[in-house]
């Protein structure tokens, strides 16, 4: 089958290209790239103003399958992801039971292909149920397929324990995937712990919380050689720790999400658990600082931490709620609004950071728009307004706090081996 999407503008982040050029794909593969081919294609795409990207890899996202399925499922979240411009998705551990064996991890992989619309790439869990007593099977997770490992959602306590896991990471070459929260520090913590939150009087997690266990992990990899990833960076200290980090020749990257890089504590209305995550939203100075990083490149990626919940358990208050709200269809959307057109971020960069760098950092053939690259593309209008409506989300979960935001930025298409997988 010959794709032919024709009139955009692509966006190449492997050359740093941007040209007014066809892409034409064949068998799951870019063919060739050049202005105005005249080839009689099955499909057609007109992608006149807008951007043609590579497709977008999300380095942070919950599926809650298996064991949760009324929160998500494999299929509404591979749905939710090319809605959003995602054709890759990296699946965290923290399942119903933990992904800490190669039983699990064929179970999410073989489900992902009977769905057949994005690639599902599933981490596997440092430690057994995720108690941080005993590492995991991490050789026959490998074996399996699993792109790295993770504790996310929760930390590894024991320092020795996670040494001993980054050092079976540099032993299979696999990078680690860090939360970083000191679990002794948050003390049934909420909301963030600054003069705005203390007026609520919801118990505060502090910047410290974050920021000894992004300390401590980058020394550990200093020390291990562990390729680190530190996941949703929330703090202005985590950020000058990574540029610290990165001058010493530590092998570090670092996540931000949207929500991070746009809202702060005091944009929370009252008692709105679409406002609760972890960690959580910090003050004005740690999203300034968060924005300059990501524009000087210290922080290397843009991911969503998408953490879908039924209304139910959102409608408890900040108090009892879980943390966690949803990203896949709404991240391109917000870093086109929020950074790109404010000048925080090129559209090179944007592309970067939501495609190339994810790409590099887990060792994928992905992330370029360059001919003989796999034809993972997503179509992207940086003009198109609305306003964002969760009732339009194809994930389960509706759990956001940026409803009824008007925002800039839409996909139109988005292809995955080829094949079209969404279109507006």
């Amino acid at each position: 089958m010959l794709l032919l999407i024709q009139n955009g503008t692509v966006i190449n982040p492997g050359d740093q290209t941007e040209s007014k050029a066809d892409v034409l794909v064949e068998d799951g593969k870019i063919k060739k790239i050049a202005p105005k081919q005249k080839v009689k294609a099955d499909r057609v795409i007109d992608a006149e103003g807008c951007y043609v990207m590579p497709g977008f890899i999300d380095m942070h996202v919950h599926l809650r399958d298996p064991g949760q399925e009324d929160k998500e499922t494999v299929e509404t979240a591979s749905r939710a992801a090319v809605h959003g411009g995602f054709t890759t998705i990296v699946a965290m551990p923290n399942t119903k039971p933990a992904v800490d064996n190669s039983d699990v991890v064929y179970y999410v992989r073989n489900k992902a292909k009977d769905v057949g619309l994005v690639h599902v790439l599933q981490t596997g869990a440092v430690t057994k149920g995720q108690r941080g007593e005993e590492l995991s099977d991490i050789e026959s997770m490998v074996e399996a397929g699993i792109p790295a490992i993770s504790e996310d959602g929760k930390t590894v306590m024991n320092a020795q324990l996670y040494r001993e896991a980054m050092a079976l990471a540099v032993k299979y070459d696999i990078p680690v995937l860090a939360h970083c929260e000191d679990a002794t520090m948050v003390q049934g913590g909420v909301v963030n712990a600054d003069q705005t939150m203390e007026k609520t009087k919801f118990a505060g997690i502090s910047n410290s919380v974050e920021d000894v266990i992004v300390a401590r992990d980058i020394m550990l990899a200093k020390d291990t050689g562990a390729a680190l990833h530190l996941c949703h960076c929330s703090t202005k200290d985590s950020v000058r720790m990574v540029e610290l980090a990165k001058q010493e020749g530590i092998r570090v990257t670092a996540e931000v999400c949207p929500h991070h890089f746009i809202l702060t504590s005091e944009d929370i209305p009252g008692d709105d658990a679409n406002y609760k995550m972890n960690p959580p939203l910090r003050t004005k100075a740690d999203v300034e600082a968060l924005k300059k990083g990501l524009k000087a490149d210290v922080i290397d990626v843009i991911a969503t931490d998408h953490a879908p919940h039924t209304a139910i358990e959102k409608g408890l208050g900040i108090k009892k709620a879980p943390f966690g709200i949803v990203g896949l269809e709404t991240a391109a959307a917000l870093t086109m609004t929020e950074l790109v057109d404010k000048g925080y971020l090129t559209i090179m960069q944007m592309a970067e950071k939501m495609s190339y760098n994810p790409a590099k950092i887990l060792d994928l053939d992905k992330g370029v728009v360059e001919e003989g690259k796999p034809a993972d593309l997503v179509v992207f209008d940086p003009k198109k307004q609305y306003v964002i409506d969760p009732a339009e989300f194809y994930s389960k979960g509706k759990n956001t706090p940026f409803a009824g935001k008007k925002v800039k930025g839409m996909v139109m298409a988005t292809v995955m081996d080829g094949r079209v997988v969404y279109e507006r």
